[in-house]
């Protein structure tokens, strides 16, 4: 009888925590994409060849769990599958081990660590200069497209310098001194007397500098360089509302600038913004859809990177976002199921792609800042 009471304490202990794990276990979100898609199938040019050309594509929030989701989506390919040269980008900050975008963004922009809410400035705010600021005063085009609003922390990143991501009015305002030749995203609210508490009109300002300002995608298209295009009051419409004005936008902007370049080359980055702010939000469906449009364009930036051949095409995260898991779905059906683990970064370390001439000097693990300063080697 002296054995009865341990074993049957034993058997309730198993039994609690039996229900324990049953109950914390997180609800599965279920997703299939309405179609699904081809992709480019393209081959690189000889990776000694001149770089002449630097496109930069940035996915927010996306890591690997994210592309592992959408390559199910997509029923097993995935532009992603066309490059070469896969590495790891570890992605803390220089005050925190889970980077902001501010501080992730200015890392990859320009190649040293900064803290989290710094926006293209170091620790102390002092203004860090991106590889976009190198191209231009090398004399080379430069570009930003983005699929959010221009003070967002990745475009800004590229663009301007500010100790604070929120510092909404002076960010803006800092777009005056970019330079850049080619800016096409959302957020024309942001530019206009109405959203600011000095009442400045940024965009007639930027108008009075020589920029084409335009508010449509008809007027993008025919607008001549340098030219500031904003396309939505805020961030553009989300993947499955706006066709292919994101496809477009970065067409655009490749022509252009490969044009009017003179030979001397062109810089740009590419945002696919609005994935992770999708997956903060928990959002499956709408953060896949983002990130299959992102692949779209990686396939257009592809193609047209191999009929150029003297182009580096590389593709990075700044951080990843949600703490997703894959733990269900089918490969031939192309359905997800995921769980969310929160609602913010995390740690862990993210891929990057890098495709074309100078892509043999990738690859391995690499501190963000290091990879970004690898990619800014190439504009000279």
């Amino acid at each position: 009888m002296k054995f009865t009471v341990p074993v049957i304490l034993s058997a309730a202990i198993v039994a609690l925590a039996v229900s324990c794990k049953q109950s914390d276990e997180p609800e599965l979100q279920y997703y299939t994409t309405e179609g699904t898609y081809d992709i480019v199938n393209v081959t690189p040019p000889p990776a000694d060849a001149e770089v002449r050309n630097v496109i930069f594509l940035i996915g927010d929030g996306m890591g690997l769990e994210q592309t592992s989701c959408a390559w199910v989506l997509n029923h097993g390919k995935l532009n992603f599958d066309n490059f070469p040269v896969v590495g790891l980008s570890r992605t803390y900050s220089a005050d925190n081990l889970i980077t902001d975008s501010g501080a992730g963004g200015t890392a990859l922009a320009a190649g040293q660590k900064t803290g989290n809410n710094h926006v293209g400035s170091d620790i102390n705010g002092e203004p860090l200069y991106s590889m976009l600021h190198k191209a231009h005063a090398l004399g080379w085009k430069t570009g930003v497209v983005t699929t959010c609003h221009l003070a967002d922390a990745t475009p800004v990143d590229f663009c301007c310098h500010n100790e604070h991501r929120y510092n909404t009015d002076a960010i803006i305002a800092d777009y005056l001194n970019c330079n850049v030749d080619y800016i096409a995203g959302g957020g024309s609210d942001l530019f206009a007397p109405s959203a600011r508490e000095d009442g400045r009109n940024i965009a007639e300002e930027m108008a009075q500098k020589g920029y084409s300002v335009v508010n449509t995608e008809e007027e993008l298209m025919a607008a001549p360089l340098p030219v500031l295009g904003l396309l939505a009051p805020d961030n553009l419409p989300v993947a499955i509302e706006r066709g292919d004005l994101f496809r477009h936008m970065v067409a655009r902007g490749i022509e252009q600038l490969s044009a009017a370049s003179e030979g001397k080359g062109f810089a740009m980055m590419i945002e696919g913004s609005c994935i992770d702010d999708w997956l903060h939000e928990n959002r499956i469906d709408k953060a896949m859809e983002e990130l299959l449009d992102f692949d779209r364009t990686i396939g257009d930036v592809l193609e047209w990177a191999a009929k150029d051949g003297h182009t580096l095409v590389v593709v990075a995260a700044d951080h990843a976002t949600g703490a997703l898991t894959l733990q269900d779905g089918d490969l031939e059906e192309g359905k997800i199921g995921v769980a969310f683990g929160n609602d913010s970064h995390n740690g862990i370390a993210v891929p990057y792609y890098a495709w074309g001439p100078g892509s043999c000097a990738f690859g391995g693990i690499l501190e963000n800042a290091a990879l970004g300063a690898l990619i800014a080697s190439f504009v000279k």
